[in-house]
């Protein structure tokens, strides 16, 4: 029914219904919450198949309901409605329970993705659901968002190890020079001003670049800097791309079966695997599979290596690889970077040089390698993924790890048209948490609490809770902005030209400001659900714009001394404390510049507090104290702007 469908015609007498109900629905309390196998959970995320998944709403009486149906569709198919069971009224509220088994919706498919609504029916209109996070509901007078309810493979499940953990992401290039032997590139111009030296940039952002000037950071010197790292609690390492390269950004892979000589080759990459996994630290690697280097020999646009390439010759074994539409110079790429020539997976001899028993994947993960970060995710085929997942779970009995780059919801992702199921069970066990970032710059960068909240809340709410506990959080990457200079610049960096922010700066004001924010940035990172990534040099208080002044060299000997102790006690505490591993995520209170959220455990609770607005004081539970001192708090805690608290509370 609409909002004219009343049963009886317009008159003053309706009117004054619709007045008297739209009051009743801005003040009346509606509350939504979900039992799992019989467990209350405020926020159920994704749910295996053959789980039971009981809606429970609590609605005044005020607002008039004859009744409560659920209006459930598979993605891209009709609904059907289901009526909410009514089981009692207590003090003037309702109380209604609808179970939805997994194994009925999803039948013989082993997941599915649905979308479901209520519906209050009343007397005079019909009442529609509407939530902005996945988890708090309101009530309108049209159809408008609806909750997702992903339904995963049963036995889906991530590697324990990465859970709890602390991820160091390298750009190799500016990281360390090490000692020890390298070749460097032909064509490389080497720039040996570590300590000052600015990244190669074109004019205007979309100019051609050859990105050949290297600064000579190599596997060596990440050898030399393991002691540094595992200072910091890191127990992750994931390196930027390690094939033969001809840029210093390695992302235009030249042979995936070779180190880059320039990084130390195979000798060097070997002796960090030993020397990392030796401290209990594991290495990710960097997975460009969507399209190679135009210099290449796959391609071999430059005539550099010995095989007969797919731009050389239509009878190339490579020259089904790439799609050509008018040989040899119109070729499908990847953003139409003409260096970048994309791969045809459609192609399975091209598709199982990496997916093979033999291929890329299973030759570098049996060597050592424990998990893959998939460049652009979004542009990999279904196909591709699948048997990504199966070659590299059973070369290393089932504990390789899977992170996608998908900068958005991954629980229903779109790209290109087409719906993604990367959390389905059959192909990512995580991605890269670019919603978190978003959330991080809005409330520490902007004073906004509430998007901060609705964003944590709807990624939770969404993901499996093995996925929610190994998300790759992370303030910055390669691909954007230093963090430092996003909480410290204030915008005036937007829309400059390249000359300028090649060499553009924090004032010393504005540093101070900035490392301030940052330490409040990086207590969430390190404590929401997750796993922080920490890219190489935040810690030390790099700044820079976009790519490629986010990849300046890391200071060493300069670096800001109260940021490194705040990053190491951060490590510390993660170490220290199972609740951060994969302990239950709710927000105990929110408002527009505050919150409180809390980590729960069978072992131990804890509580953060954050705070951007005006001074604020906080209830705390009794008995609190400070998780980093150790100090015992009083009944209530003042917070000014930019301040935090981390507590230990007894548990419930």
């Amino acid at each position: 029914m609409g909002e004219t469908d009343v049963g009886f015609p317009h008159n003053g007498y309706e009117i004054m219904l619709i007045r008297l109900h739209k009051t009743i629905e801005n003040t009346a309390p509606a509350h939504l919450w979900w039992e799992v196998d019989g467990h209350k959970t405020h926020t159920p995320g994704a749910q295996p198949k053959g789980a039971k998944l009981t809606l429970c709403l609590s609605l005044s009486r005020a607002w008039g309901a004859a009744a409560v149906v659920c209006r459930i569709a598979p993605d891209g198919e009709d609904y059907r409605d289901i009526p909410l069971t009514f089981s009692k009224t207590q003090n003037g509220v309702d109380f209604y329970t609808l179970v939805l088994d997994t194994d009925t919706l999803c039948g013989k498919n082993e997941s599915g993705l649905f979308y479901y609504e209520l519906l209050l029916v009343r007397g005079w209109d019909t009442l529609f659901s509407h939530t902005p996070n996945n988890v708090d509901v309101t009530f309108e007078r049209e159809s408008g968002s609806r909750f997702r309810l992903l339904v995963y493979k049963n036995d889906f499940s991530t590697p324990s190890w990465f859970a709890g953990g602390v991820m160091y992401h390298i750009f190799l290039d500016r990281f360390c020079a090490g000692e020890g032997k390298v070749t460097p590139n032909r064509d490389a111009v080497i720039n040996s001003d570590w300590q000052n030296g600015i990244p190669q940039y074109p004019r205007k952002n979309g100019d051609p670049i050859s990105n050949n000037v290297f600064f000579g950071g190599n596997l060596w010197g990440v050898i030399e800097k393991l002691d540094y790292l595992q200072s910091l609690g890191v127990t992750v390492l994931y390196l930027s791309p390690i094939f033969e390269a001809y840029s210093n950004h390695r992302y235009d892979t030249g042979d995936y079966e070779k180190i880059d000589a320039f990084l130390g080759g195979e000798e060097a990459f070997d002796e960090l695997i030993r020397e990392a996994h030796a401290r209990g630290m594991k290495i990710i690697l960097d997975g460009v599979f969507n399209h190679t280097g135009d210099d290449s020999r796959y391609f071999n646009r430059r005539g550099t290596y010995k095989t007969t390439g797919a731009y050389q010759s239509q009878k190339s074994r490579y020259a089904k690889w790439y799609r050509f539409r008018d040989f040899p110079d119109d070729y499908e790429c990847w953003w139409n970077i003409k260096i970048l020539p994309r791969l045809d997976h459609t192609n399975e001899r091209c598709r199982r040089y990496f997916t093979g028993e033999d291929g890329v994947l299973a030759h570098w993960t049996k060597k050592g390698v424990d998990g893959w970060r998939l460049d652009v995710a979004d542009e990999l085929s279904d196909e591709f993924l699948d048997e990504l997942r199966h070659v590299v779970k059973k070369s290393t009995n089932d504990e390789g790890l899977i992170i996608g780059e998908v900068w958005e919801n991954a629980a229903d992702k779109q790209a290109y048209g087409n719906r993604r199921r990367y959390l389905s069970g059959d192909q990512l066990d995580s991605v890269m948490n670019y919603p978190f970032r978003n959330a991080i710059l809005a409330f520490v960068r902007d004073g906004d609490a509430e998007t901060f909240y609705h964003i944590l809340t709807e990624i939770y709410a969404s993901y499996p809770r093995s996925v929610s506990h190994s998300l790759m959080n992370l303030l910055g990457t390669h691909d954007t902005a230093r963090i430092l200079t996003l909480l410290g610049d204030g915008g005036k960096g937007e829309c400059l030209p390249n000359d300028t922010l090649a060499h553009l700066t924090l004032t010393p004001k504005e540093r101070e400001n900035a490392r301030t924010l940052l330490k409040l940035a990086s207590v969430l990172q390190f404590t929401v659900f997750g796993v922080p990534s920490v890219y190489y040099g935040d810690e030390a208080g790099v700044e820079g714009y976009g790519d490629p002044f986010c990849r300046r060299p890391f200071p060493w000997g300069r670096e800001y001394a109260d940021l490194l102790s705040h990053y190491r006690t951060l490590g510390k505490l993660r170490q220290e404390h199972p609740a951060l591993r994969d302990g239950e995520f709710r927000f105990v209170e929110h408002d527009a510049t505050s919150f409180v959220f809390e980590r729960a455990s069978d072992d131990e609770r804890i509580l953060v507090l954050a705070n951007m607005g005006e001074a604020k004081t906080f209830s705390i539970p009794k008995g609190s104290t400070n998780a980093l001192t150790g100090e015992a708090l009083e009944a209530t805690l003042t917070l000014g702007p930019a301040e935090w608290a981390i507590l230990l509370a007894k548990q419930k």
